[in-house]
């Protein structure tokens, strides 16, 4: 069962919150080694995703059901926070959070597509009567 829109952007905001300061928490130990550097970027792109949900949940309740996320600036914008924060770790996490948050974007607007994709009828051709 799916949470309201305003419930869902306040848990995830609160979720961004709290991944956040574990990133800086643990920022030593994430640029110790490539693979934890690796995992910062992914952290980041998860740390993405949830900021995405939490503007979109808020934009949803705010301005109602029909109210879309764009391109440009609520995608670009949290992208941008996203790969900040990845960056106060390791210049290499904030590389490989763009590239996870990229892939990770490509597939949640696949998801969208087929989930909120307004259905088109196809319109059958007319039978000419004959005389």
């Amino acid at each position: 069962m799916a949470l309201p829109s305003g419930i869902s952007a306040l848990i995830s905001s609160t979720l961004t919150i709290l991944l956040f300061a574990a990133m800086q928490m643990f920022r030593h130990q994430l640029a110790s080694t490539e693979y934890l550097t690796v995992a910062g970027g992914f952290i980041g792109s998860l740390l993405f995703i949830l900021m995405l949900t939490a503007v979109g949940n808020f934009e949803s309740s705010a301005f109602g059901k029909g109210f879309q996320t764009k391109l440009f600036p609520e995608v670009i914008l949290c992208l941008v926070a996203a790969m900040f924060a990845s960056g106060l770790v390791h210049r290499v996490c904030a590389t490989t959070c763009m590239i996870f948050s990229l892939v990770a974007l490509y597939y949640m607007n696949r998801i969208a597509l087929t989930k909120y994709a307004p259905v088109v009828a196809t319109a059958t051709p007319a039978k000419k009567k004959r005389n």
